[in-house]
């Protein structure tokens, strides 16, 4: 079946793949989703936990922080793994995005103590950095010291559950990283269910207040401040893509071998077998364009590299979301009920697809900086 494939002499990989099984054997990934739709929740605490405890929220995170101190192709097995279980827990931009951000910012108690709680569990990180008309909330210097943020912050994973937000700001001269606990004055959260269900946060900033230890990373520009981070997660967020388009089509090639019609199984009938191939080939191309992403940054050029990750990125999730939708036909009416995991498969691809960049955009992106050149 599809697969990211890496070298794997000491069988690493492996070991971290058989983990996430291991876990999702324990808490299923369905079930976990089910449970947040219910009580209107964004995390599922338990699993959440289960995870930092397993050292998959520090991955990227240097030993000399306390993190894993791994690269982008352990966090890629990690997410796939993730994927082909449906243990939809924010990691890309709860861990990766955060860890990414934090990893690079310069050294200062707040960051420490960001990092520690990020690693073990204790603190539970969402990054707030994007509005509605893709400016930065303003900040500006108080007359008695510190900061005060105004404005609006959109689509942040965690809203509900997070100890500390991380916020990006307009500052003088740039823009600047701010470190914002949960109920400091002038911080409202609200939320919306979103399409997998689990909830998604909106922060309002109404002359919060911040103290000069807040801002814990500052650069001229977003992309200066925010490049590294947004690439890491948008590799993540394509292998775990890449691994629902896999598990999708495992699941309707165990269905369609089951689900007789005629007297035969209906995996028999040449048109499905047709359409089983191209899902089987488009799972393979995403899990090919992660490893390509992956390898191509690991080589050193920043061009190259990005243009690879928007690659990745756009195929897929262009892949897992075509899947999934073809898998539900195949299903015939039982891929529309509830009950049955298929649908939740296409709703978090659907979920993932849209985040950090609609496929649309991220070609249009690819194309704007290949002509750059």
């Amino acid at each position: 079946m599809p697969q990211t494939i890496f070298d794997d002499a000491e069988g690493t990989l492996a070991m971290l793949r058989d983990s996430v099984a291991t876990l999702a054997s324990r808490q299923p990934g369905p079930a976990s989703i089910r449970r947040k739709r219910s009580a209107g929740a964004d995390t599922d605490a338990a699993l959440w936990a289960a995870m930092a405890e397993a050292g998959w929220t520090g991955i990227l995170v240097p030993e000399a922080l306390g993190g894993a101190g791994l690269s982008l192709t352990e966090q890629a097995v990690v997410s796939e793994a993730l994927g082909r279980a449906l243990i939809a827990e924010p990691i890309a931009t709860a861990a990766v995005f955060s860890s990414s951000l934090l990893s690079r910012a310069p050294a200062s108690a707040e960051r420490d103590r960001l990092v520690a709680g990020l690693v073990d569990g204790s603190l539970v990180l969402a990054p707030a950095w994007m509005d509605a008309a893709g400016r930065a909330a303003a900040a500006r210097i108080a007359q008695d010291g510190g900061y005060l943020i105004s404005g609006e912050k959109r689509h942040v994973d965690l809203a509900l559950s997070a100890t500390d937000f991380l916020v990006v700001a307009a500052v003088d001269g740039g823009v600047g990283l701010f470190s914002v606990p949960t109920g400091t004055a002038g911080l409202a959260v609200e939320a919306a269910a979103g399409v997998d269900g689990a909830a998604i946060g909106r922060l309002r900033f109404d002359q919060c207040r911040l103290p000069d230890a807040a801002l814990i990373a500052q650069a001229s520009t977003e992309a200066e401040l925010l490049g590294e981070a947004v690439g890491n997660a948008r590799v993540a967020l394509a292998a775990e893509l890449a691994g629902i388009a896999a598990r999708a089509v495992e699941i309707t090639i165990d269905y369609t071998k089951a689900r007789v019609q005629f007297g035969k199984p209906i995996a028999s009938f040449q048109a499905i077998q047709h359409r089983l191939v191209e899902m089987w080939s488009d799972a393979e191309f995403a899990c090919a364009a992660v490893v390509n992403a992956v390898e191509t940054l690991e080589d050193g050029d920043a061009r190259a590299g990005r243009l690879a990750v928007l690659a990745a990125k756009a195929r897929a999730g262009d892949a897992a979301v075509s899947i999934c939708r073809r898998a539900v036909h195949l299903h015939g009416a039982m891929g529309f009920t509830d009950e049955c995991d298929i649908g939740l498969y296409l709703k978090r691809a659907i979920s993932l697809n849209a985040t950090l960049g609609q496929p649309e955009d991220l070609r249009l992106e690819f194309v704007k900086l290949e002509r750059a050149a």
